[in-house]
């Protein structure tokens, strides 16, 4: 009688610890983590082309020093801050890190119209090669972004729903994480000048 009672208790509670959600819920915290790996990977890679792009550009347009140094300025600026893991944590430190990659991208822009203005830079293969890199990484930016927010969407959405919520409350205690959002004024379109 007693092994069957035991027996059919253990049934129970294995039944109950697989439909909480527990592993779910680490699974998806450790696809988050994941996903913001690729988000730094991408704008890492970004920011070791700048350098190459800056001094193809610096031998053709020498008095153009001022978009030059902010470019130079603006990768120092992200190179500069060192994220912890805990990072996608905190809303604050996000929002400055995405901060200072909109100033890069800001940057890069004005280093482009630079370049528009040289016939020769922009007919240079050097020059070429690195805009295409270039481009590349910001799509790769793009998609590792789009990736990481679902990732985030997942997560907050296995964390908040039942039974999940309630073995979050009672055993894990973990938060909701913040996505990537459009930096201020994106909703605008550019205006362009000739």
């Amino acid at each position: 009688m007693r092994r069957c009672i035991s027996a059919v208790l253990m049934t129970v509670v294995v039944g109950l610890l697989s439909g909480c959600g527990y592993n779910t819920m680490q699974a998806n915290e450790e696809a988050v983590i994941a996903a913001w790996g690729n988000v730094e990977s991408t704008y890492q890679r970004r920011a070791d082309l700048i350098p190459n792009l800056v001094e193809v550009v610096k031998g053709y347009a020498k008095h153009e020093a001022d978009t030059l140094k902010a470019v130079t300025e603006a990768r120092a600026k992200v190179g500069s801050m060192q994220l912890s893991k805990d990072a996608i944590n905190d809303p604050a430190t996000l929002a400055r890190f995405q901060q200072n990659q909109g100033e890069l991208s800001s940057a890069l822009s004005r280093l482009m119209v630079v370049a528009e203005r040289y016939p020769d830079l922009k007919a240079n293969q050097n020059f070429l090669d690195l805009q295409k890199q270039l481009e590349g990484t910001e799509n790769r930016i793009n998609v590792a972004r789009e990736r990481y927010n679902q990732a985030v969407q997942t997560f907050n959405t296995s964390i908040r729903t039942f039974p999940n919520s309630l073995t979050n409350s009672l055993l894990l205690h973990l938060t909701r994480k913040e996505p990537f959002k459009a930096e201020q004024g994106a909703n605008r379109a550019p205006k362009v000048q000739f």
